[in-house]
């Protein structure tokens, strides 16, 4: 039951009705895109429950003033059920207010569809391709990796309660020169095992210790075999070995995360033997005139990485709104890193994804132009390309900053900062804050039990929930236990101001769904699941002060069945929101 579609749909009708009427000029109103009418929260709660921008988008349209329009869609509204009042605002705004009896019946529902509710079709089940992590298989990940697997997982998991058909993708980048980095570093570690002599590990390759039985285990299938031998007979055998060793513990990181993929996609397919998924590629855009053979302008102030005063192999990427034509094959002839991610994202397209969205780390906030380019022409405009910018995490303990650095082998892993702090404070953590913004995440704040922290207040409040349904079975037996029995509960008796409140927030749970995954925001599913923690929070409070709005009357068993109604509700609906957020909705603290 989602309210704001529902009083949209109320002031279309109004809107119809008047057109209807003839109370515009004629053909006025023929072909009008009703669309553009949406209900929502008011800016000011105290200006009523619900306002519409209907009069404003409409006004020209119908060849109205926008305040004159307002009035007579006002004077629909006001026969509607449950409006007691509507105010016309400012320009031409529409604010309505609805009576407490109206907000049970969104209760009702929430109960009879208990973790369905909120659940959209707004999707239509749509596919979706969301790519997330696709970090370079050179060893484990780290904290700032851990932002962009959370924020991407928590996003399909929205888009899929929101009804598309999601994919959730992992692109292995094992084709570049990092690669031959790492298996060149595993044979040190593999030398280092066969002959047990110390390695040492010169600059520019991979130092750390997790390439130690990396290194043991080669030792163990080849022994000496490639001691002294030329780097063109053990590489690619030992480039291979170590990227699927990295990539079963990145693997295991992601599921101690508690993230599956559906696809991980190797970027060495694209250009392997026979198969040149990247040159056909180039060739129908250069067929299509999207590719041609030319020179770049030299740059004007700061320098472009890839710019070359040289004939060479061009996208035309400036005809879809990028700043400069991008190349797509180096000096030596092989392509450019660009030029297989073209590749890569046309072959989405022959999968059937004309929605597809990309989760990277902010360093790559200059590569967003190209490739959505890219998209729209090897789609020929069909797909497009959403681009999430995950910004740097800073970690801390105690206030400290904790240092890390990869490439000095003491970084700290994803792996730790789960297995210290757990899976929940992880990921809710990760999403109490939008993800273009630094994000400074203290290992030891994340796990005090204080309403400070955001994911034990969230967690405290269905636990605290769970807590009360317990203690009313025991005080009143033979109360249901199911969340639908107490859909027949008089739920009408639910009029104090904090429960009025509590059924406001719950019915705006449906819409919160549908604007985030628009969005594609996952935080605001975690600081609505934080709000309505507050809000319960705020109600048992308010019971202990004033024993007559405690959740469980003894002596008033219909008003007890309509607020255990109510606790249901609440926990139902953070339930939900836990799951979408990958959060476990926990019964008891410990």
């Amino acid at each position: 039951m989602n309210v704001y579609a529902i009083f949209a749909d109320h002031v279309r009708e109004a809107v119809a009705a008047l057109v209807a009427e003839g109370q515009f000029a004629e053909g006025r109103g023929t072909g009008l895109d009703l669309s553009r009418v949406v209900v929502e929260p008011p800016r000011d709660a105290s200006h009523g429950d619900l306002a519409t921008n209907a009069a404003l988008v409409l006004s020209k349209d119908l060849g109205a003033k926008p305040r004159d329009l307002a009035d007579k869609i006002a004077a629909k509204l006001k026969l509607v059920a449950h409006v007691t009042k509507v105010d016309v605002a400012g320009p031409g705004f529409i604010n309505l207010t609805l009576d407490t009896g109206f907000w049970p019946q969104v209760l009702a529902a929430t109960l009879a569809k208990g973790a369905v509710f909120g659940r959209s079709s707004l999707g239509a089940d749509a596919p979706v391709n969301v790519e997330y992590v696709s970090a370079n298989p050179t060893g484990p990940m780290h904290v700032g990796h851990c932002r962009g697997a959370v924020f991407g997982d928590a996003m399909a998991n929205l888009l899929a309660f929101a009804g598309y058909k999601v994919t959730r993708e992992y692109y292995i980048n094992d084709a570049g020169a990092q690669v031959d980095v790492l298996g060149r570093s595993a044979y040190l570690r593999y030398r280092e095992a066969a002959t047990g002599e110390k390695a040492e590990i010169p600059d520019g390759l991979y130092p750390g210790d997790y390439l130690v039985p990396v290194g043991k285990e080669l030792a163990e299938m080849h022994g000496g075999a490639y001691l002294g031998s030329p780097e063109s007979e053990w590489l690619p055998i030992f480039r291979s070995f170590a990227i699927g060793q990295m990539m079963n513990m990145i693997r295991n990181d992601l599921e101690a995360l508690g993230i599956e993929f559906d696809v991980f996609f190797s970027e060495r397919s694209l250009s392997v033997g026979a198969v040149d998924k990247v040159g056909a590629t180039i060739e129908a855009l250069r067929e299509s005139g999207e590719v041609y053979e030319g020179r770049l302008p030299p740059p004007k102030g700061a320098p472009i990485e890839d710019w070359e005063d040289r004939e060479q192999t061009l996208f035309r990427s400036t005809a879809f709104g990028d700043d400069v034509d991008r190349p797509l094959k180096k000096s030596d002839g092989s392509y450019t890193y660009f030029a297989g991610d073209i590749a890569y994202h046309e072959d989405k397209v022959e999968r059937g994804f004309l929605t597809m969205i990309d989760v990277w780390g902010a360093d790559h906030g200059g590569y967003v132009k190209r490739m959505q380019a890219a998209v729209k022409a090897v789609s020929a405009g069909k797909a497009s390309l959403d681009v999430e910018l995950i910004q740097l995490v800073r970690l801390f303990r105690n206030g400290e900053p904790v240092r890390m650095s990869k490439r000095a082998g003491s970084f700290v892993t994803l792996r730790e900062v789960v297995d210290e702090v757990g899976r929940d404070a992880v990921r809710f953590m990760m999403l109490f804050r939008k993800n273009d913004a630094p994000l400074d995440f203290d290992l030891a704040k994340v796990i005090e039990q204080s309403r400070e922290n955001p994911v034990f207040y969230v967690q405290y409040a269905h636990a605290r929930a769970k807590s009360i349904l317990r203690n009313a079975a025991a005080a009143l037996p033979g109360l249901p236990v199911e969340p639908t029995a107490f859909v027949a509960a008089p739920l009408g008796r639910l009029e104090d101001e904090g429960e009025i409140g509590l059924l406001k927030r719950i019915a705006s749970w449906p819409r919160l769904v549908e604007q985030a995954a628009i969005a594609r925001e996952p935080h605001r599913v975690a600081f609505y699941l934080h709000e309505l923690a507050s809000d319960f929070h705020g109600q048992w409070n308010r019971g202990k002060d004033l024993p007559h709005l405690r959740f469980i009357i003894e002596n008033d068993r219909d008003l007890t069945s309509a607020r255990l109604g109510l606790v249901h509700g609440v926990a139902t609906v953070l339930a939900s929101g836990l799951k979408v957020l990958g959060v476990e909705a926990v019964d008891e603290m410990k």
